[in-house]
């Protein structure tokens, strides 16, 4: 009897959660939905949060007034859908949307590439801050803080969805997803959530609070952009590729999402390898 028990499980159960949090007639709220909703008023607090915090910022002296994050955050939003879209149907499916180029405003079937939404972001903060007359280092700092929490909490909307799953796997914890075909799989969307929510939102936390990096405007941002990068990658060698890609360059290992996050990891190493403290006499909006 206690040999049995020492035996490795085949697979965990999975948790059968409704993907739709709350339906009112046709009006559904999913999780999935919920999960960026709260990671981006989540972001937007914290960062308000940051940037009225005098101890953190050089001679106390505050980078930008709570009302400019107010304004930002329709900027952040909008950066965040266009890049998103625009860069899945860029890296992801291009031939697809090539074919069907009406499909591309049919956002509600799903498709939003992190890294092009990054990229919208980035393009958003930068114009808002020549526009505010703001150092746009220091937005994209307090902007990067936060952000963890809102990956973490779709990565783990993604495992309720059963989307985006790992590659079979025989390890004590796989799971037999839904629509996973009769296979045991790495949880990827949980170790994702782990790595690019809890873990590097923790870092940042110790960088903006413990090591004053705020001081130091790009370190933190090269930190979440570093530390995002190097989470994915690793992440990715436990993820299954987009089926419309599969491995890339002939090999069983190489993905998309490898590629689209090493330049991330060599930008953020060369943003904390760069970055200087400044002091308030420096022009703003750099």
């Amino acid at each position: 009897m206690n040999e049995y028990f020492l035996l490795p499980l085949a697979s965990l159960p999975f948790p059968n959660i409704n993907p739709i949090l709350i339906q009112i007639g046709p009006l559904a709220v999913h999780w999935y939905g919920v999960g960026y909703i709260v990671g981006k008023l989540f972001a937007w607090w914290y960062a308000k949060r940051l940037a009225a915090n005098p101890k953190l910022w050089p001679d106390g002296i505050l980078p930008m007034k709570p009302e400019d994050l107010d304004d930002f955050i329709v900027w952040a939003a909008i950066g965040v859908v266009l890049g998103g879209r625009t860069g899945y149907v860029l890296f992801y499916d291009l031939a697809r949307y090539i074919q069907h180029p009406l499909d591309i405003f049919a956002v509600w079937q799903g498709g939003m590439s992190f890294h092009g939404g990054l990229l919208g972001v980035i393009l958003a903060m930068t114009l808002f801050s020549i526009k505010r007359g703001i150092r746009t280092w220091s937005l994209f700092d307090v902007v990067a803080a936060g952000v963890p929490v809102g990956l973490g909490l779709v990565r783990v909307a993604n495992f309720i969805n059963s989307e985006l799953w790992g590659r079979p796997t025989d390890v004590p914890w796989a799971i037999e997803f839904p629509n996973g075909g009769p296979f045991t799989r790495h949880p990827s969307q949980l170790y994702e959530a782990l790595l690019e929510g809890l873990v590097l939102f923790l870092v940042l936390r110790i960088l903006t609070h413990s090591r004053l990096k705020l001081k130091t405007p790009r370190f933190v941002g090269g930190a979440f952009i570093c530390g995002y990068g190097l989470s994915r990658i690793f992440v990715e060698f436990f993820r299954e590729p987009d089926q419309q890609l599969g491995y890339l360059l002939g090999t069983n290992w190489l993905t998309m999402g490898m590629i689209l996050s090493t330049p991330m990891v060599l930008a953020g190493i060369w943003a904390m390898a760069t970055a200087k403290p400044v002091t308030q006499a420096q022009p703003q909006a750099t």
